[in-house]
């Protein structure tokens, strides 16, 4: 688990929050393997009105995880840029004909074609731009190896208990 430790506000009673990244602090009252069950723990703890303010959920090991969605090609790029395209300009088309309606429909067929073309435009030059430095499409998500909830000192006691009869409650299926 996380190891305590606080840091002085000089703001009165109350902790500041603070605006620039910074350390948390705290005692750890809990420690879960997904962010889920932190998540699950902090709605456990507002329902029994304990502070929630003086809860923070952090993120240990954190880690950044490329998960490959595909292989990309020509035909990918060109058809993706060209539905984006098309949508784009039937829309621009749509709203320019509802602000002159008596030109029918020739604002939605210039907003297709020039949608089209110039997003087949931009998206080939993109791609063969960037060409030979990635081949792949892929999703880029920011996980932990496991997420500690901590709590300001004044409350930690009251908190791991509160916590702990959560865990006892959900191990016998309650």
């Amino acid at each position: 688990m996380t190891t305590a430790f606080t840091q002085q506000s000089t703001i009165g009673q109350q902790q500041a929050r603070p605006q620039l990244p910074t350390l948390p602090t705290g005692w750890p009252i809990g420690s879960y393997e997904s962010y889920e069950q932190a998540q699950r723990a902090v709605d456990h703890l507002a329902g029994t009105d304990f502070p929630v303010t003086d809860v923070t959920i952090v993120g240990v090991e954190p880690m950044l995880v490329e998960r490959i969605a595909g292989k990309m090609s020509w035909g990918k790029v060109l058809g993706s840029a060209a539905t984006s395209g098309a949508m784009f300009g039937v829309f621009l088309g749509l709203v320019l004909s509802l602000l002159n309606p008596g030109a029918g429909l020739v604002p939605i067929v210039i907003g297709l074609v020039a949608g089209l073309g110039f997003n087949l435009l931009f998206g080939a030059l993109g791609y063969a731009a960037n060409r030979n430095k990635r081949g792949f499409v892929s999703q880029s998500q920011l996980v932990a190896r496991r997420y500690d909830v901590l709590s300001q000192p004044r409350n930690a006691e009251k908190g791991r208990a509160l916590l702990a009869d959560l865990a006892a409650r959900s191990a016998f299926g309650h």
